[in-house]
């Protein structure tokens, strides 16, 4: 039963309850979270362990007229509940449902549409000037997790913040165990001392009196900045500007209200450390946060998730097993990730040869010439990184591995439709990005074969590669103990017809095929964006009546509109129809229904030529 629950729909309702009312309200949007996550599927382990610093939060500020700036968003599930969706929370995900991340379209207490980490004292920043600007009287704070802070642009912002000095709070919620020995009672009474008024006001006053007296001015600071230092990890916050309070309990709903009630009120940038437990309250994801930051339909009544069924392998898996194969016999090759080992599949590789694995962490920039570095002093890197995280590396890309034409291999997971994520994760955009850039090779494979291949091919070339794989299940078809040097640029055709020719790059072959045996077309899979086989495109403008280019990419600028520009260089006018992604942000959805309701079907493709020809 959910008794206190019930009368909550909005943080209005959260601040008529009495302060001791709140550790059981912890409890009941806890149990709600479980309950409906299991059911539906979702990120559990985080919004688990963000509870009682949600409902302090919503509890202390006036929200929405406060600003709260969520970052990422994997632990904002229980501010959904407490913000008036805590009904539609069990189509979290699903096609028509609440969003997986805060989402300004969605709720007004969703200030800042996320996705992508380390964005929110950024944010909270220019909404704090503002705020001070105008002259309002609200409050900012940025909530953002430790794994978040690697990133450059979170010391980019909170260095800004502390030259100009806005009123704000940066809450730095950090779930990593190695540091909770730091948390005990003389950590919490020290928080709440230096938090509050009196403290406070000496401090202020103090400054005043001895700004006359610079060295003992400075005296003083350096023996706060000391008796910081003893007690706290928080030197480096107070020299970007940040007066740190912390580390305290997260899950101390007391102490983080009183604690928040003083901070409040405090002058210029605040930064509040509080220490959680992903999976807080529930066993079986206390112990593996990882398995359960994104869960599927389970039963809490038992100690694990359902297993995967042995199947057909991922790209992903794919990929990994690649690394190991080529890691056997290279002693240069060099895996790179950022922060994304589990995802990208290199769980296996980090344990077989940690010597040639670097997690760089939430820093795709650093990743990428990292790998640069690494390039220019001989060895070999592979990039393994997420399309739409790679956007946040563009310039890395092109300045320092591009420009100067190194052996760098980028392995793109995540490419096209990735489905429940919604438009931060779709990897709509690489093709475009990518195919721009000069020296720059791009692959598609179209199986995973071809993805072994291409890997291959593009560690093998002397020079930046790309290749762009989808996220999920390949086809099935049977590997090879080998794998193949492919000739750079080069197509292969793989069904013959009339009239219609379908050029296709990637994954979307089996539904070129099918559209093939239904109209009769040619199918050529082009394997490569860039360079593009020219010579191929020719001979098929020659010999069909229409040319159609199958691509999950955006159309503006992808493989599509590359095929357009060769045809126009080579003064060839034949008919072209592209087919791929809108120019719009995809919605979430699964890749089925997305897929479906984008016309990438076999059947909508098939349907769209026949209008065509028509």
């Amino acid at each position: 039963m959910t008794k206190l629950l019930d009368g909550i729909e909005y943080p209005t309702d959260l601040r008529k309850l009495p302060t001791h009312r709140l550790k059981a309200v912890c409890d009941e949007v806890r149990a709600y979270l479980l309950d409906s996550v299991s059911r539906s599927s979702g990120h559990l382990a985080s919004g688990l362990g963000t509870v009682e610093l949600t409902v302090a939060l919503h509890y202390v500020y006036n929200t929405p007229k406060d600003k709260l700036v969520w970052d990422v968003g994997h632990q904002a599930y229980p501010h959904k509940i407490l913000t008036g969706r805590k009904h539609q929370l069990h189509t979290i995900r699903q096609k028509d449902g609440l969003h997986p991340f805060p989402w300004r379209e969605e709720s007004e207490y969703d200030v800042l549409s996320v996705g992508h980490s380390s964005t929110s004292i950024s944010a909270a920043l220019g909404m704090a000037v503002a705020a001070q600007r105008s002259g309002s009287n609200e409050k900012v704070v940025s909530v953002i997790g430790d794994g978040a802070m690697t990133a450059g642009m979170v010391f980019e912002a909170m260095n800004h913040a502390g030259d100009i000095k806005p009123d704000m709070l940066v809450v730095l919620n950090d779930n990593d165990m190695s540091i909770s020995e730091n948390v005990g009672a003389l950590n919490q009474h020290f928080a709440r001392l230096l938090s509050g008024r009196f403290y406070t006001k000496i401090r202020e006053q103090g400054k005043k009196l001895l700004k006359p007296l610079p060295p003992i001015h400075h005296l003083a600071s350096r023996a706060e900045e000391h008796m910081k230092g003893m007690m706290a990890p928080g030197t480096i916050f107070e020299e970007l500007g940040f007066n740190y309070i912390g580390p305290i309990d997260g899950h101390d709903i007391d102490t983080l209200v009183e604690t928040l009630k003083n901070m409040k009120h405090l002058r210029g940038p605040q930064l509040l450390h509080v220490v959680t437990q992903k999976g807080k309250g529930y066993r079986p994801a206390e112990a593996d946060p990882i398995g359960y930051h994104g869960v599927p339909k389970f039963d809490p009544a038992q100690s694990t998730l359902p297993s995967k069924k042995p199947g057909i392998p991922s790209y992903s898996e794919v990929f990994g097993d690649w690394l190991c194969d080529h890691a056997q016999s290279d002693a240069k090759l060099m895996a790179i990730t950022p922060a994304m080992r589990e995802g990208s599949g290199m769980v296996k590789f980090s344990k077989l040869y940690p010597d040639q694995y670097f997690d760089v962490a939430i820093a795709e920039q650093h990743s990428v010439t990292y790998a640069a570095g690494l390039a220019i002093a001989g060895l070999k890197p592979v990039v393994a990184i997420y399309s739409t995280f790679l956007q946040r590396a563009y310039d890395q890309v092109i300045h320092d591995v591009a420009l100067q034409n190194l052996d760098v291999l980028f392995a793109v997971d995540r490419a096209g439709i990735v489905g429940a994520d919604g438009p931060t994760h779709q990897g709509a955009f690489d093709l475009s990005y990518l195919r721009c850039i000069p020296n720059m090779v791009v692959m598609t494979p179209s199986d995973e074969q071809e993805c072994r291949d291409m890997l291959y091919t593009g560690y093998c070339h002397l020079g930046p590669a790309a290749v762009r794989y989808p996220r999920g299940s390949g086809t099935g078809v049977k590997l090879r103990e080998q794998d193949t040097l492919l000739e750079i640029g080069k197509s292969r055709a793989v069904h013959e017809g009339n009239e219609v020719a379908i050029l296709n790059f990637g994954t979307l072959l089996p539904e070129a095929l099918a559209v093939a045996e239904s109209i009769d077309a040619s199918v050529i899979d082009m394997r490569f964006v860039k360079p593009l086989d020219t010579h191929a495109i020719i001979e098929a403008a020659k010999r069909h009546k229409l040319l159609v280019t199958l691509e999950e990419n955006a159309v503006a600028g992808g493989a599509g509109s590359a095929v357009n520009e060769a045809l126009a260089e080579a003064q060839i006018s034949v008919s072209t129809l592209n087919i791929g992604l809108p120019d719009e942000f995809i919605k979430h959805g699964s890749q089925t229904e997305v897929k479906e309701e984008l016309g990438l079907t076999a059947d909508a493709i098939t349907a769209r030529i026949q209008h065509h020809l028509a």
